[in-house]
Order: structure tokens, then sequence, then C-alpha cells
């Protein structure tokens, strides 16, 4: 027992040395005017958009880091900082594949610079253009969708130069979508045009490091019209009534009603219009369960469809409303994932059209949730290439999972699309 503490206190002994040491090593002379020694420059490695540098650090005891300064086409000087434990530091912001020459120096406790090693590399590849190559500009409706790939994640701008004609003018317009994201796909709305007219668009791509690329061509985009379909012929059928082997669901638990979900009143607080299965939502038998159910939509007519909203409970408890807050929305038992199938009735089978989660915002105010809960959500028919159903009259929405447990109401579904050609 007494050589174990003997051992112990020896090695807190030596660990007290080398803070001491350590703490001797990092103590700032008001007086020290002396450069450190230089760091012996050994390799670099290609990157995308930069360079790693391998250097052994100078010995001087007081050293903090090693530097490296590199100034870009756009004449812009970035500094990058290595500590002085580390044997290697990146060099990022190089547009091209072209030599550059970079500045390594180390510098001590005291701000005190040593002189500067050169050292030439180049990037295995340009950033902004393994940017540029992934970029697609897809046609949605009353709107384009972009989307890109950035595999370094580091903040990237896209500028979108759009332009397009109307009788007697032409307008020029520029969106600026900013992300360190690796995967995006950002849809600019609100994009208006007649039948037959289409819209010019180029982008190009800027870094955090005073970087742009030349303009990208992405050729002409022919904007896709569709509308709000009018919800005054739409019909459910009665529970547990199948279409084409599908049963409808139960949702008129607790004074609630099915019906409410196309009534075009949303639920908020106060105002208690919501469909809810009570848990027995698949056929309406207790013992059949809950989730999966579906919810089945007699359009009135023929429609090709293109968007869904959904829209979900705000609040139970009308005494605690309050509108600016965020309520239910994106909790609990509201419907967080699920599936749309229209009806082949040349086959009389459902066919499926995709599934869709809907995302918990982040980084939000309780108000700025609450708005966006109660616009609702909305979801392309087909979100990789936007396009229409093909004509259909009935239409399936199957209720997967809610965001905590399962999924028990709706408040609202609204459908976009436009009227079939069918004779």
């Amino acid at each position: 027992m007494m050589r174990v503490i003997y051992i112990f206190l020896c090695i807190m002994f030596m660990a007290g040395l080398n803070a001491c040491g350590e703490e001797q090593r990092f103590e700032i002379s008001a007086d020290d005017n002396e450069a450190p020694g230089a760091p012996e420059y050994l390799s670099y490695k290609p990157l995308i958009g930069g360079a790693r540098i391998f250097y052994n650090p100078p010995k001087d005891k007081d050293v903090l880091s090693v530097n490296a300064e590199y100034i870009n086409n756009s004449g812009r000087k970035s500094i990058f900082s290595a500590s002085y434990f580390t044997d290697s530091l990146d060099v990022m912001g190089i547009a091209d594949t072209l030599e550059h020459v970079v500045q390594l120096y180390a510098v001590d406790r005291a701000g005190n610079r040593s002189v500067s090693v050169p050292v030439t590399v180049r990037a295995s590849e340009s950033a902004l253009l393994n940017v540029a190559k992934s970029i697609e500009v897809l046609a949605g409706f009353n709107s384009f969708i972009v989307q890109w790939d950035n595999i370094l994640e580091q903040t990237v701008n896209i500028y979108v130069d759009m332009s397009f004609s109307k009788p007697g003018q032409t307008r020029d317009l520029t969106w600026v979508l900013t992300s360190n994201k690796a995967v995006n796909r950002e849809i600019i709305d609100d994009v208006v045009l007649s039948d037959g007219e289409t819209l010019h668009v180029k982008v190009r791509i800027g870094d955090t490091y005073g970087n742009r690329s030349q303009s990208i061509e992405m050729g002409q985009i022919k904007v896709m019209s569709d509308e709000v379909l009018s919800k005054e012929f739409w019909r459910i059928p009665n529970t547990n009534d199948s279409i084409a082997g599908i049963p409808m669901c139960f949702g008129n638990g607790y004074e609630c009603r099915s019906l409410n979900v196309i009534d075009g009143i949303l639920s908020r607080g106060e105002i208690f219009n919501i469909m809810h299965t009570a848990g027995r939502g698949r056929t309406g038998k207790a013992e059949d369960g809950n989730a999966p159910w579906n919810f089945l939509i007699d359009l009135g007519d023929y429609y090709e469809l293109s968007r869904i909203v959904t829209n979900q409970r705000h609040d139970l408890n009308a005494v605690a409303f309050k509108p600016h807050e965020r309520g239910n929305y994106y909790l609990e038992d509201n419907v967080n994932q699920y599936n749309m199938y229209y009806l082949n009735e040349e086959t009389n089978e459902w066919e499926f059209i995709s599934q869709h989660t809907i995302e918990v915002p982040t980084g939000l105010s309780e108000l700025e949730i609450a708005r966006l809960g109660y616009a609702g959500d909305m979801a392309l028919m087909y979100p990789e290439v936007p396009a229409f159903t093909k004509p259909t009259r009935w239409f399936r929405y199957e209720a997967l999972t809610g965001f905590s447990y399962s999924p028990l109401v709706l408040s609202e579904i609204t459908l976009y699309g436009k009227k079939a050609n069918v004779h």
C-alpha cells in the first residue's frame, strides 16, 4: 500500500514539474523582441480548394502558433493558423489549380514573427468548380428549384441571375442562396409566367475568401403553372369503406370529425377543427390499432396533382391559447411522415407518388414556428423532378408516424394541380 502511495506522489510531482515547465513556456516577456525560429517545411498535400502543408515547428520554447498567409486571385489576404503542438495546417480559398506561393512562419507569445518560408502549392481542384458541376436548376410550379452539393461544407453563395421578357420590357433579377450544408435544395417561389414563357437562368458561385466564378449558363427554364384545387365537390368515404382495397380511416374521436380535414378551416387553438383517430385510425375498430391510417378523398372530378399542403393542430386548450406561441406545432401526435398515392382506375390500384417527412424547424423563435405551423407544410408530389401526376379522381394520404408518438390528428389537407383533360 505504501508503495502505491509513493508511486502516486511521484507521478503528481512530475506532473507539477511539467505544468510549471509549460507555464514558463507560455510566459510573456514585455521586453521580448526576439523573433522565433522559422518552421521547417517538409511537404504538402493538394486538397479541393486548398493544400495541407506539413512542417517541423521551431524549437523555441515560447512559440505560440505556425501561420500561413496567402493572397488569392481577388487580392484578398487570408491567414491560417495551427497550434504549436501540430505539424500541419490547411490553407483554403484557392480558386484554381495553378501554382500559388504561401508564406509559412511562426509567431511567439510576445507577437514576434519569424522569417517567412515561401511554399509553392497547388489545389487538387477548384472548390468553386466542384460546387458548380453539381448545380442543377429544375422547373417547379410557379417556381424553380436550385440544388447543389458542397462536399467541403464551407459557406458558399449561389448567385442566381434570371431574366424573362414581358411585352415591352425585360426584367432581370438576382437571388442569393447561402449555405454550408453538404446537400442543398432551395425553391425560388412566386415566379408567375404565362403558358409558354420561359426564364433564362445563369448562376455564379462565391466563397468567404472573396473568390467568385464566372457566370454559368443553365439555359431556359419553363416554369409549370398550377393552382389550388377547389374543395367544393370533395367527398370522403365513411369509416371503413374501402376504395381499391384500402379502408377509410376513423377520424371522429373526441367530438372531432374527418370532414374537418377538407373544410378549409384551420385549427388554431380556439378553433376546434381537426380529425382525431382516438388510437383506432386504421379501420375504426379498436383492435385494429392506429397507424398507418389512410385518409381517402374523392376530388369530384379528374385532376393532375402537383403539390400538397398539410396543416397540423395548434392547440386543444382554448383557455391557454396564444396565437404567437408554438402550441403543438411539430410536436406529439401531429403527422410527421406520410405517403401519397393516386388511384389508377384502369388497374383499380393505388399508385405510389412519394413519401414526405415534415421537418422540425430549428433556430427559430416561438412566433416564427407558430407562423410556419399555421401556414402549413408544402411538399411536391414528385420532389426529385417536379411533375404532375397522371389524371385521377381519388387521392390517398397515408399517415405513417407522428413527431413524438403515433399520429392521431390532422387539421387540413390542401391540394394543388390542374384540371385534367379526360374524355
